[in-house]
This record gives structure tokens, sequence and C-alpha cells, in this order.
């Protein structure tokens, strides 16, 4: 149970993520960018405010939303010959 807990929180941090970088992603890249984005946010950030599922939600939203913006910077760039 704990597993399908992280993964709901995982994708709730991901789309709040999505939503403030206003960058449209499906449900697997939601949690993907929640998870990574959770470890990257509490290893810059450390771990603090409230928590659920073993992620501090405050740096692991910051942690999300510059994964996002970082990995659409560098999908959503066009080369031009």
């Amino acid at each position: 149970m704990g597993l399908i807990w992280s993964l709901i929180v995982g994708a709730i941090i991901g789309a709040v993520a999505g939503a403030i970088t206003g960058k449209g992603m499906g449900w697997i890249a939601n949690i993907v960018a929640g998870l990574v984005g959770s470890a990257i946010g509490q290893s810059l950030f450390g771990s603090w405010g409230p928590s659920l599922a073993g992620m501090a939600l405050v740096p692991s939203i910051i942690g999300a939303v510059i994964l996002v913006a970082v990995v659409s910077f560098f999908f959503s760039r066009r080369t031009s010959n």
C-alpha cells in the first residue's frame, strides 16, 4: 500500500508542477516528474514543511517545477536550418 500511496502523491506533485509551469503532461509523466522532482527538491532544499508518503511537499513541488522546466526547455527546442 505504501508504494501506491507514493505513486499517488508523486502524481499530484507532478500535476501541480505541470500546472505551475503551464506544461501539460500525461499521468505517467506526472508520476515520474513528481517522484524525481521530490528527490531533487529534498536534496537541494531539505525536507521541511508538511509531508505525505515520505515526501516533503514544498521542496518536492519546487524540485518538480525545476525538473519540468529543464526537461521542457530541452525537448521544446527546435533547430532551424
